[in-house]
């Protein structure tokens, strides 16, 4: 196959005979080629700490971080969006994930809608982008044309702008503003970018919006304290935080969380900090979200193997 493709679209010399392998054969296969993904994300450590970089200061400035994609890309960017409310109550709107077809592409495969430029920027319209916008646009193949027409919408509108892919010197590096190139090399199943190249990019988005969070005082070590506790698992995983970093029965942590409307992190203060509610919530303002430095105004009482 001609090295003129894309890397992803390459032919993958050891998996020539796929249709020959017994179900072992091919876990092993699959194994060893996934194993490829970790190092190719450690190349690019420097690029993927700066959108994280990037994204954190945005979103400081009550900007947001827009997810655009095709396909497994775009499907992969909504995830990840989805995600992050109840992981870290964010509101619905700061992390936005935007799929090529519309939400009928996340479950079915819309013919064309990659490549349709003018409905990248109908799609993108809506959200009235602005300076304090990030776009992280994802296109393994480097050229979806949709992608590369949102990156060039939301640079027109001052956003900064990110690209993801898995091959090099492509379309959507020459469009925006900072890259991250994930060489996996070639899937076994030749072109299928669910495979190698999707494991990439789940991995990265990852990183970057837990990164991001972490950045905003989402967490606290390594517990998720800003959570919002929307269905039964939540409110137990709630109780245990509070009780954990408080040093506290589960029924005493289930009281103050009840005084707090159910915020983890105002519930720490008020119990570390010895204060109420309303002074927990004022620290944490005061913080910027951040617990540690919240707890830090009430340095007397707080003492670090409370984490």
């Amino acid at each position: 196959m001609t090295k003129d493709l894309p890397l992803t679209e390459w032919d993958h010399p050891e998996s020539k005979q796929l249709d020959s392998l017994s179900p072992l054969e091919i876990v092993h296969l699959m194994n060893r080629q996934d194993r490829l993904v970790v190092d190719a994300i450690e190349r690019v450590a420097d690029a993927v700490a700066e959108a994280i970089s990037i994204v954190t200061d945005r979103l400081r400035r009550s900007g947001r971080l827009i997810y655009v994609g095709a396909g497994t890309s775009g499907r992969l960017g909504v995830l990840d969006a989805s995600e992050c409310p109840p992981t870290f109550s964010t509101p619905p709107e700061m992390v936005v994930g935007v799929i090529a077809g519309g939400n009928t592409a996340l479950t079915r495969a819309i013919e064309g809608a990659e490549d349709d430029m003018d409905a990248a920027v109908a799609d993108l319209e809506p959200l009235d982008i602005q300076p304090n916008d990030v776009l992280v646009g994802i296109a393994t193949s480097g050229s979806t044309p949709y992608v590369v027409s949102a990156i060039r919408f939301a640079a027109s509108r001052g956003a900064e702008t990110i690209g993801i892919a898995c091959t090099e010197g492509s379309m959507l590096a020459e469009c925006a503003q900072h890259m991250i190139c994930l060489l996996v090399g070639p899937e076994i199943l030749s072109g299928s970018t669910r495979l190698k190249a999707g494991t990439a990019t789940k991995m990265v988005l990852n990183m970057i919006s837990t990164g991001a969070m972490v950045g905003l005082g989402k967490t606290y070590g390594n517990r998720m304290v800003d959570l919002k506790p929307t269905n039964a698992k939540l409110k137990r995983r709630s109780v245990r935080l509070v009780s954990d970093i408080c040093g506290v029965d589960a029924d005493i942590a289930s009281e103050l969380l009840a005084q707090c409307d159910g915020e983890v992190k105002t519930a720490i203060v008020v119990h570390l900090g010895k204060c109420n509610a309303d002074a927990a919530r004022d620290a944490l303002a005061k913080s910027n979200g951040q617990l540690r430095r919240a707890l830090e105004q009430f340095t007397a009482i707080v003492h670090e193997d409370t984490v």
